[in-house]
């Protein structure tokens, strides 16, 4: 289905706008109550019937007083700073406790099948670069290889594992209330609930920025958190990769990973996989910053009661030019293989790039292989993602 007409990069829908005002006469009615960002109250209703213990199997204390600083941190700058409409606020209120959850959840595997955290996994190869420069082409071309893996959508936002599997059936819901909410969503970013997809639903888990920022004003926690060590975030990162890895049993097959963040916190990530292999994006600096613009007025425009575009702008310009500093730095750091692949050669001969891509990574490149990558390729190129560069050009001549 075609997505209705984005007249500006801070339009909203319909449905959201009706979602927004429901819930709002829902509190202004008493019919029920706000609930308040506060980290003691998310707590009780997140950590609701698992064992005090499951906060802390398989984490060190350091690991477990970060996720509960994180928490204190993101409640702040939410409450302070962020001016969410009663939707963004009933947003920001289910997803940290779903977090808190997933966190008790995950604990509680890990007590009870302790080496589901451990398990041995083959190197995976890093998709690292700014958003918008063709890291989702990437991470997906490389994953369809057959001696490779990837991260199912449904895994990376439900992360603990559980038979029957239903994990799909609840992204494929998830993702159909998304786009009614913004239904320009899929020409932002293809999505599937059982596509390969990048993993910021583990990052999420741990209170990484990563998703949050791209929702919600909070400059104040992204500051901190930009300026905080992220190893502990990585390392419950890294835990669920190898428990998803164990459950899914492809843990002898390396798995191309990836998500924006990893540009910024590049060193924990090679801490947890120091033999991983390593594929760096670009693009030009401009078409970044106006896509990535683009990207996060959508999300916040729905979720903020006064979100403005040049605050926006100013933001990503900032937060693109740090992450571009912190990916040189880690890489001069860093001794092991390393792809580069521009954007608009990446868009004129994949092939090339691809081959190109593998031999810098010392990857044998098998024909069998080639013609499972050319699939995907066919299969992406047709997405409603292709309509985003229409609306970033639409909007300039506005």
């Amino acid at each position: 289905m075609a997505s209705p007409p984005r007249p500006h990069p801070l339009a909203r829908a319909k449905p959201a706008i009706w979602a927004d005002r429901a819930v709002q006469a829902l509190w202004d009615g008493g019919v029920t109550a706000k609930p308040p960002l506060e980290p003691e109250f998310l707590w009780s209703v997140g950590s609701r019937g698992f064992d005090s213990e499951d906060e802390h199997a398989g984490r060190s204390e350091a690991e477990v007083e970060d996720f509960r600083t994180r928490l204190d941190r993101l409640c702040t700058s939410l409450r302070g700073e962020a001016n969410l409409s009663a939707l963004g606020h009933t947003m920001a209120y289910g997803q940290l406790t779903s977090a808190i959850r997933k966190r008790h959840a995950l604990g509680r595997i890990w007590r009870e099948s302790p080496e589901l955290a451990t398990t041995e996994i083959a190197p995976p190869i890093l998709i690292v670069g700014q958003m918008r420069t063709g890291t989702t082409r990437i991470h997906r071309l490389i994953a369809a290889d057959p001696r490779h893996t990837g991260t199912r959508f449904c895994n990376s936002h439900y992360p603990v594992p559980a038979k029957p599997d239903l994990r799909p059936l609840k992204a494929g819901a998830a993702l159909a209330i998304a786009r009614r909410i913004n239904p320009w969503l899929d020409t932002l970013h293809p999505f599937g609930a059982t596509r390969i997809d990048e993993e910021i639903g583990w990052l999420a888990a741990a209170l990484s920025p990563a998703t949050f920022e791209a929702q919600w004003h909070i400059p104040e926690f992204v500051r901190w958190s930009e300026a905080r060590d992220p190893g502990p975030v990585y390392a419950e990162f890294a835990r669920i990769l190898r428990t998803d890895a164990a459950t899914m049993g492809d843990e002898a097959l390396p798995r191309a990973i990836k998500c924006p963040q990893f540009s910024e916190d590049l060193p924990a990530l090679l801490a947890q996989f120091p033999e991983a292999r390593v594929v760096v994006t670009h693009r030009d600096s401009q078409a970044v910053l106006d896509s990535s613009v683009s990207l996060i007025a959508s999300q916040m425009a729905f979720q903020s009661g006064q979100a403005d575009l040049a605050t926006i702008q100013a933001e990503w310009g900032r937060k693109l030019a740090l992450r571009e500093k912190r990916i040189e730095q880690a890489l001069s750091e860093f001794e092991g293989h390393v792809a580069r692949v521009e954007f608009e050669a990446l868009g004129a001969d994949w092939r090339r790039e691809i081959i190109r891509i593998y031999a810098a990574l010392e990857i044998e490149q098998l024909p069998a292989a080639l013609a499972e990558i050319e699939r995907e390729y066919e299969r992406s190129n047709t997405g409603a993602h292709r309509e985003h560069r229409s609306q970033i050009a639409r909007f300039a001549e506005a």
